[in-house]
């Protein structure tokens, strides 16, 4: 089953306690439903639990049943259920305070909805015969469609008073009430009838969310690791250079001894790779001299000169001037 039709099916599960509930489900049932109409009144559905529900819902609302319904609920395909008897259709008119030469579409009489269960339960038929909402596995949206303008306009008034703010829109001549942000279809959803499947939007959210922080993670280290091989790897080149050259020699003391080994530089860490040994910088302070930052700045100069530099007269074997160095930093 869709997730759509797991909403459905909690909604379904809601019972029809008070006639006054059981009325203000049944006119957003309608003013959403796919005909409404003085002569006719069409649902169309393909929820089997949506179905199983119609027939007990008018009964408790106008002792009225349908004229045409399908023989089982559970059939497949669209499911629909009409009544044309025109004594009925006077009789569902009557229960919203108004008469069948009065199209029912115009406008929401809010004078059936003045209690909040009643506001609530229009709010869950709407959505039962025309809402949709996606699998919050994919992203986030919920929606009530009608073709009725005005319906949807004091709908959009309705769920601003119960502290909602829908974006409206026009999609193939039908009116569109949605949500995109999770936490509003959340509230939108406990407040219907199907918190379990609000606790399930919750549940999507945390698990997205969790899986975006791993995977940063994961890329931040690889990126890392990736930079610190690279360095390494060019700075043993340059070293092989200088032995092919038989330029390690002339090189100061301190330099050389640097150039010996394979000494790569991890900003991040903030630490140094020896060999397969890894240091803390406090803890290579005690094994190298020069210090890590000067080993950096030595094997920087080095892989100048590896390059193809000579050896400037001031790198004499007596003093280095770490500050007339030039760090060589691949980007």
């Amino acid at each position: 089953m869709s997730f759509a039709s797991n909403v459905r099916a909690e909604l379904c599960r809601q019972p029809i306690s008070r006639p006054c509930c059981a009325v203000a489900e049944s006119y957003g049932v309608l003013l959403y439903a796919n005909t409404c109409s003085e002569s006719l009144l069409r649902i169309v559905t393909e929820s089997r639990d949506f179905a199983q529900r119609l027939p007990q819902l008018f009964r408790k609302a106008f002792s009225v049943s349908f004229d045409e319904q399908p023989e089982r609920a559970d059939q497949g395909g669209k499911l629909i259920f009409q009544i044309t008897d025109p004594k009925k259709i006077r009789t569902v008119y009557e229960a919203f305070d108004l008469s069948p030469g009065e199209s029912l579409s115009l406008h929401i009489n809010l004078g059936v909805l003045e209690e909040e269960c009643c506001r609530i339960s229009f709010l869950r038929g709407a959505f039962l015969a025309g809402g949709s909402v996606t699998d919050p596995e994919k992203r986030y949206h919920l929606e009530l469609s009608t073709s009725h303008i005005m319906v949807s306009g004091e709908a959009y008034a309705l769920l601003l008073e119960l502290g909602f703010s829908p974006k409206d829109t026009v999609r193939g001549g039908a009116r569109i009430l949605y949500f995109k942000q999770s936490d509003a279809i959340e509230d939108f959803l406990t407040l219907i009838g199907a918190p379990v499947c609000a606790m399930q939007i919750m549940e999507a959210k945390v698990e997205k969310d969790l899986r975006n922080e791993v995977n940063r993670r994961v890329n931040c280290d690889t990126a890392n690791l990736t930079k610190a091989v690279d360095a390494a790897q060019e700075q043993l080149t340059v070293i092989r250079r200088l032995e092919e050259r038989g330029a390690l020699e002339k090189l100061p003391e301190k330099l050389r001894v640097s150039s010996f080994l394979p000494v790569a530089f991890e900003r991040q860490s903030g630490a140094c790779v020896i060999g397969h040994s890894r240091f803390a910088r406090q803890e290579t302070g005690e094994h190298l001299s020069p210090s890590c930052s000067g080993l950096q700045r030595m094997i920087g100069k080095g892989s100048r000169i590896g390059a193809g530099g000579k050896i400037p007269r001031d790198m004499d074997r007596r003093a280095i001037d770490l500050r007339d160095l030039k760090i060589r930093e691949k980007q």
